[in-house]
């Protein structure tokens, strides 16, 4: 595996320099998973962020009654558990592989080491901006969005505007992804399915161009 190139097609990486991109590779430590592999438990101290190279990842929170609460479903080219490296000293979530996974790891000390260097710190900031921008959108998305909106908005965010997607998540875990209770997503799938814009049968998911467009 070209751990570079890895790291130069990864979308929270884009806008920093060359150089500083070959450094990172120089420090990022490959791993490959099993589906169902769990990388780290909520709660559980944080040495390290993560850039996934391959498969699905799910990020989840317990709330206090015990139910897993997906946070979000991470796809490749996405960096995961940066929050450790600065502002907590513990994961927030817990990181569980939805398929066999290849993860590229960056621990917390060998990213210290490297922001020493201006001109990495720099790029480094610039990325973490970004990421926040990314977050505020997300929250919005949320909030000004209904269930199909965001449902649609999942999919393109995901797999691209496809005829059919074989999903690493079920429903349940879908629905907390787009901020929906279960019979909320449930209602939806079955008048989706009765407008033929888009059918969910044993983990594929077939949709017509007209889901799409609307």
């Amino acid at each position: 595996m070209d751990i570079y190139q890895v790291i130069d097609h990864a979308k929270f990486f884009e806008g920093i320099s060359q150089s500083s991109k070959q450094l990172l590779s120089k420090h990022c430590l490959p791993s490959q998973r099993p589906k169902q592999f769990v990388l780290f438990h909520e709660g559980e101290p944080g040495e390290a962020m993560f850039l996934l190279a391959r498969g699905r990842i799910s990020l989840h929170k317990l709330s206090q009654d015990g139910r897993e609460i997906v946070i979000k479903v991470i796809k490749p080219g996405e960096v995961f558990a940066e929050v450790t490296l600065f502002e907590k000293k513990f994961y927030p979530v817990t990181a569980v592989a939805l398929t066999e996974v290849l993860v590229l790891k960056l621990l917390r000390r060998d990213l210290l080491d490297m922001l020493r260097q201006e001109d990495f710190r720099n790029d480094f900031i610039a990325m973490l901006l970004r990421k926040q921008r990314y977050l505020a959108d997300k929250i919005q998305q949320l909030t000004s969005q209904d269930v199909e909106e965001r449902l649609r908005a999942f999919l393109i965010e995901q797999y691209g505007k496809r005829e059919q997607i074989q999903a690493e998540i079920n429903k349940k875990q879908l629905a907390a992804a787009i901020g929906a209770t279960p019979e909320t997503l449930s209602r939806l799938l079955q008048d989706l399915k009765n407008r033929k814009c888009l059918t969910w049968k044993q983990g594929t998911i077939t949709i017509s161009p007209a889901f799409w467009s609307i």
